[in-house]
């Protein structure tokens, strides 16, 4: 099924198999794009949204100076753009960061399946909401924390919501990026990275190395993130027996 990751640890069991078999028929169309393709423009009217199936897709917005922020990470299972549904328009860019193959809504069939079934509607935005929560924490991430913190917290979340979707055993994952793509996200400069994956390398927390982070610290990775999985709102299935938290008594 195309969209069998679907909010898969994160509540996907609040749906009917009626539901999923409902959310399967919307699927209009299947694209496929190349590695570090634009997908949706700025600014431009939208018919459709994706739902993200395999690779990875990050939101972006471009400085004035050229220099790229990236916004948001996607991974199997995300809607890549749902909140267009109402909007019709996106305010940043949404590019391909690997080869990746979406599922394509048509906007009027998702209306109609809102109609037809109000809970899978009620999921569906939800998961916009998912995408809201995480927006916040990035912030937190940028505002708060140092570079060290800020790819530690982007490893720890990654890896989190991989775990979830069954991409990941916790301590392996893929992350097919450069390190460009990375300072990018974190805020920092791409020498600064390379300084901070030495320093997270020999501290035997984290290495990442030909798109690929192997954790070997969980617990050191977490502190150094400061991270707490709440925010991405977990299924209690999916939960770790024990978890540090962090800003949350």
């Amino acid at each position: 099924m195309l969209t069998s990751r679907f909010l898969m640890g994160r509540h996907r069991e609040d749906l009917s198999e009626h539901e999923l078999e409902a959310l399967e028929r919307a699927v209009g169309s299947v694209t496929t794009y190349a590695a570090r393709e634009e997908l949706v423009h700025h600014g431009t009217e939208i018919h459709h949204s994706m739902l993200l199936v395999e690779g990875f897709v990050c939101r972006y917005m471009d400085g004035l100076d050229g220099h790229r922020q990236l916004v948001a990470l996607h991974v199997p299972g995300d809607f890549v753009d749902l909140h267009g549904f109402p909007l019709k328009r996106l305010d940043h860019d949404i590019a391909s960061l690997t080869e990746v193959k979406v599922a394509n809504f048509p906007h009027p069939d998702l209306s109609r399946l809102i109609v037809q079934h109000p809970n899978l509607g009620r999921m569906l935005w939800f998961s916009t909401l998912l995408d809201a929560a995480m927006h916040r924490e990035w912030i937190f991430r940028l505002g708060r924390l140092g570079a060290i913190g800020r790819v530690a917290h982007f490893f720890a979340e990654v890896g989190r919501r991989l775990q979830m979707v069954g991409l990941s055993d916790g301590s392996l994952f893929p992350l097919p990026l450069h390190q460009s793509d990375l300072a990018e996200a974190c805020g920092i400069t791409t020498v600064h990275v390379n300084r901070v994956l030495r320093d997270l390398r020999e501290r035997k927390v984290v290495n990442f190395k030909a798109g690929e982070v192997v954790v070997h610290d969980i617990l050191a990775l977490h502190a150094l993130a400061e991270f707490d999985d709440r925010y991405l709102y977990p299924s209690a299935a999916t939960q770790p027996e024990a978890k540090e938290k962090r800003r949350h008594p």
